[in-house]
Protein backbone atom coordinates (compact mmCIF):
# COMPACT_ATOMS: atom_id res chain seq x y z
CA UNK A 1 0.00 0.00 0.00
CA UNK A 2 1.28 3.72 -0.68
CA UNK A 3 0.17 6.93 0.77
CA UNK A 4 -0.64 7.75 -2.87
CA UNK A 5 -2.46 5.46 -4.70
CA UNK A 6 -3.20 5.81 -8.57
CA UNK A 7 -3.10 2.56 -9.56
CA UNK A 8 -7.06 2.10 -10.81
CA UNK A 9 -7.50 5.42 -10.31
CA UNK A 10 -11.62 6.79 -11.29
CA UNK A 11 -12.80 8.52 -14.10
CA UNK A 12 -12.55 11.81 -13.15
CA UNK A 13 -15.25 14.34 -14.23
CA UNK A 14 -14.22 17.20 -16.32
CA UNK A 15 -13.57 20.44 -13.96
CA UNK A 16 -13.31 18.49 -10.75
CA UNK A 17 -10.40 16.05 -9.12
CA UNK A 18 -11.27 14.19 -5.82
CA UNK A 19 -8.82 12.31 -3.52
CA UNK A 20 -9.58 10.41 -0.77
CA UNK A 21 -8.23 11.20 2.60
CA UNK A 22 -8.26 7.40 4.67
CA UNK A 23 -7.74 8.01 8.26
CA UNK A 24 -6.96 4.92 10.23
CA UNK A 25 -4.09 6.34 12.80
CA UNK A 26 -6.08 4.84 15.79
CA UNK A 27 -4.45 3.16 18.45
CA UNK A 28 -7.13 0.85 18.62
CA UNK A 29 -7.65 1.94 22.86
CA UNK A 30 -11.52 1.06 22.80
CA UNK A 31 -11.16 -1.41 20.75
CA UNK A 32 -8.63 -3.22 22.45
CA UNK A 33 -6.42 -4.19 19.17
CA UNK A 34 -5.42 -1.65 15.66
CA UNK A 35 -8.76 -2.47 14.13
CA UNK A 36 -7.77 -1.36 11.24
CA UNK A 37 -5.25 -4.24 10.63
CA UNK A 38 -8.03 -6.61 11.93
CA UNK A 39 -9.73 -8.78 9.28
CA UNK A 40 -13.03 -9.16 7.16
CA UNK A 41 -12.57 -12.62 5.75
CA UNK A 42 -8.94 -12.64 3.94
CA UNK A 43 -8.42 -9.44 3.70
CA UNK A 44 -7.89 -6.04 6.08
CA UNK A 45 -10.08 -3.52 7.37
CA UNK A 46 -7.83 -0.78 6.28
CA UNK A 47 -7.11 -2.18 2.47
CA UNK A 48 -10.78 -2.71 1.72
CA UNK A 49 -11.76 0.34 3.12
CA UNK A 50 -8.86 1.98 0.73
CA UNK A 51 -10.40 -0.02 -2.34
CA UNK A 52 -13.56 1.33 -1.93
CA UNK A 53 -12.16 5.14 -1.73
CA UNK A 54 -9.72 4.24 -4.84
CA UNK A 55 -12.76 3.26 -6.74
CA UNK A 56 -14.07 6.83 -6.97
CA UNK A 57 -10.70 9.06 -6.20
CA UNK A 58 -7.59 9.66 -8.54
CA UNK A 59 -5.80 8.83 -5.70
CA UNK A 60 -5.96 7.81 -2.15
CA UNK A 61 -3.62 9.38 1.04
CA UNK A 62 -3.71 6.45 4.05
CA UNK A 63 -2.91 7.67 7.69
CA UNK A 64 -2.13 5.17 9.60
CA UNK A 65 -0.20 5.23 13.11
CA UNK A 66 3.13 6.76 13.02
CA UNK A 67 5.11 3.33 14.01
CA UNK A 68 3.33 1.47 11.24
CA UNK A 69 3.61 4.45 8.54
CA UNK A 70 7.12 2.88 7.13
CA UNK A 71 5.90 -0.58 6.45
CA UNK A 72 2.15 0.17 5.29
CA UNK A 73 3.63 3.21 2.83
CA UNK A 74 1.29 5.50 4.30
CA UNK A 75 1.37 9.02 5.97
CA UNK A 76 2.24 8.98 10.10
CA UNK A 77 -1.13 10.29 11.56
CA UNK A 78 -1.74 12.35 14.44
CA UNK A 79 -2.57 12.69 18.57
CA UNK A 80 -6.12 13.02 17.14
CA UNK A 81 -8.22 12.11 14.34
CA UNK A 82 -8.07 15.86 12.97
CA UNK A 83 -4.41 16.25 13.50
CA UNK A 84 -4.58 12.65 11.29
CA UNK A 85 -6.78 14.30 8.53
CA UNK A 86 -4.01 16.96 8.96
CA UNK A 87 -1.01 15.18 7.82
CA UNK A 88 -3.38 13.53 5.34
CA UNK A 89 -4.30 16.60 3.73
CA UNK A 90 -0.75 17.78 3.23
CA UNK A 91 0.25 14.98 1.65
CA UNK A 92 -2.92 15.73 -1.40
CA UNK A 93 -2.17 17.35 -4.40
CA UNK A 94 -2.74 21.04 -4.62
CA UNK A 95 -5.18 20.35 -8.05
CA UNK A 96 -7.73 18.64 -6.06
CA UNK A 97 -10.92 20.11 -5.94
CA UNK A 98 -12.89 17.98 -4.19
CA UNK A 99 -11.48 15.88 -1.00
CA UNK A 100 -12.99 13.40 1.01
CA UNK A 101 -12.48 12.01 4.41
CA UNK A 102 -13.14 8.19 5.24
CA UNK A 103 -13.02 6.72 8.26
CA UNK A 104 -11.03 2.98 7.68
CA UNK A 105 -13.03 1.86 10.59
CA UNK A 106 -16.15 2.04 7.84
CA UNK A 107 -14.52 -0.72 5.59
CA UNK A 108 -18.18 -1.62 4.54
CA UNK A 109 -19.11 1.89 2.50
CA UNK A 110 -20.14 1.11 -0.79
CA UNK A 111 -18.51 2.99 -4.20
CA UNK A 112 -22.23 4.60 -5.08
CA UNK A 113 -21.73 6.17 -1.16
CA UNK A 114 -18.29 7.82 -2.50
CA UNK A 115 -20.70 9.36 -5.54
CA UNK A 116 -23.43 10.51 -3.48
CA UNK A 117 -21.34 12.68 -1.32
CA UNK A 118 -19.06 13.45 -4.44
CA UNK A 119 -22.42 14.68 -6.38
CA UNK A 120 -23.86 16.70 -3.78
CA UNK A 121 -20.09 18.83 -3.84
CA UNK A 122 -20.22 19.09 -7.54
CA UNK A 123 -23.96 20.35 -7.47
CA UNK A 124 -22.85 23.26 -5.21
CA UNK A 125 -22.59 22.24 -1.74
CA UNK A 126 -19.17 22.74 0.38
CA UNK A 127 -19.56 19.58 1.77
CA UNK A 128 -21.98 16.53 1.91
CA UNK A 129 -22.06 13.64 4.30
CA UNK A 130 -24.37 10.42 4.71
CA UNK A 131 -26.43 10.51 6.97
CA UNK A 132 -29.29 7.79 8.86
CA UNK A 133 -32.37 9.09 10.61
CA UNK A 134 -32.48 8.31 14.45
CA UNK A 135 -35.06 6.18 15.68
CA UNK A 136 -34.37 6.24 19.37
CA UNK A 137 -35.24 8.96 21.64
CA UNK A 138 -32.55 11.47 22.11
CA UNK A 139 -31.55 12.72 25.93
CA UNK A 140 -29.25 16.06 26.82
CA UNK A 141 -27.73 15.01 30.29
CA UNK A 142 -26.14 17.59 32.60
CA UNK A 143 -22.61 16.18 34.64
CA UNK A 144 -25.02 14.99 37.15
CA UNK A 145 -26.87 12.14 34.94
CA UNK A 146 -30.43 14.87 35.24
CA UNK A 147 -32.25 14.84 32.31
CA UNK A 148 -32.40 18.47 30.93
CA UNK A 149 -34.16 18.64 27.65
CA UNK A 150 -34.88 16.14 24.84
CA UNK A 151 -34.25 16.97 21.49
CA UNK A 152 -36.93 17.01 18.87
CA UNK A 153 -35.74 13.66 16.89
CA UNK A 154 -36.99 14.43 13.17
CA UNK A 155 -34.21 17.05 13.40
CA UNK A 156 -31.39 14.85 13.99
CA UNK A 157 -29.48 12.55 11.94
CA UNK A 158 -26.76 10.24 12.92
CA UNK A 159 -23.54 11.24 10.34
CA UNK A 160 -21.56 8.66 8.69
CA UNK A 161 -18.12 8.37 6.69
CA UNK A 162 -17.12 9.24 3.69
CA UNK A 163 -17.63 12.49 4.16
CA UNK A 164 -16.84 14.81 0.65
CA UNK A 165 -16.22 18.45 0.68
CA UNK A 166 -14.57 21.46 -1.56
CA UNK A 167 -11.07 21.21 -1.33
CA UNK A 168 -10.44 24.68 0.00
CA UNK A 169 -13.29 24.96 2.22
CA UNK A 170 -11.73 21.77 3.86
CA UNK A 171 -7.87 23.16 3.84
CA UNK A 172 -9.27 26.33 5.46
CA UNK A 173 -11.20 24.23 8.31
CA UNK A 174 -8.43 22.79 8.91
CA UNK A 175 -6.26 25.58 9.19
CA UNK A 176 -6.55 26.63 12.60
CA UNK A 177 -5.58 23.28 13.87
CA UNK A 178 -8.96 23.05 16.02
CA UNK A 179 -10.25 19.26 16.52
CA UNK A 180 -13.82 18.04 16.08
CA UNK A 181 -15.67 14.72 15.86
CA UNK A 182 -15.68 14.85 12.35
CA UNK A 183 -14.41 17.42 9.71
CA UNK A 184 -18.57 18.66 8.79
CA UNK A 185 -18.37 20.02 12.37
CA UNK A 186 -15.24 21.81 11.42
CA UNK A 187 -16.35 23.29 7.95
CA UNK A 188 -19.99 24.37 9.47
CA UNK A 189 -17.85 26.44 12.12
CA UNK A 190 -17.00 27.99 8.57
CA UNK A 191 -20.17 29.04 8.31
CA UNK A 192 -20.03 26.70 4.85
CA UNK A 193 -22.92 24.84 3.46
CA UNK A 194 -23.01 20.87 4.25
CA UNK A 195 -26.14 18.89 2.94
CA UNK A 196 -26.83 15.18 3.87
CA UNK A 197 -27.25 12.21 1.35
CA UNK A 198 -28.66 8.82 2.48
CA UNK A 199 -26.46 6.65 4.05
CA UNK A 200 -26.89 3.12 4.24
CA UNK A 201 -27.26 0.80 7.23
CA UNK A 202 -24.61 -1.21 6.64
CA UNK A 203 -22.30 1.55 6.54
CA UNK A 204 -21.04 0.53 10.22
CA UNK A 205 -18.33 2.24 12.23
CA UNK A 206 -16.11 -1.11 13.64
CA UNK A 207 -15.64 0.62 17.40
CA UNK A 208 -16.31 -2.72 19.56
CA UNK A 209 -15.07 -6.52 18.60
CA UNK A 210 -19.08 -6.92 18.65
CA UNK A 211 -19.07 -4.30 15.32
CA UNK A 212 -15.94 -6.50 13.93
CA UNK A 213 -17.64 -9.64 14.74
CA UNK A 214 -20.62 -8.30 12.55
CA UNK A 215 -18.83 -6.99 10.25
CA UNK A 216 -16.86 -9.87 9.69
CA UNK A 217 -20.22 -12.56 8.52
CA UNK A 218 -21.94 -8.98 6.65
CA UNK A 219 -18.60 -9.20 4.11
CA UNK A 220 -18.56 -12.72 4.40
CA UNK A 221 -22.39 -13.02 3.12
CA UNK A 222 -22.74 -10.38 1.59
CA UNK A 223 -19.15 -9.36 -0.56
CA UNK A 224 -18.14 -12.91 -0.94
CA UNK A 225 -15.36 -12.23 1.44
CA UNK A 226 -14.24 -15.72 2.33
Amino acid sequence: MTAVADAGAAEQSPGSTVWTVVVGAGGGVRFGARKQFERLGDRRVLDIAVDVARSASAGVVVVVPPEDAAREGGVAGGATRSESVRSGLAAVPADATIICVHDAARPLASSALFEAVIEAVRAGADGAVPSLPITDTIKVVDAAGFVIDTPDRSKLVAVQTPQAFRADVLRRAHTDAVDGTDDAALVERLGAAVVVVPGESWNRKITSPEDLAWAQRWFVSCRGGH
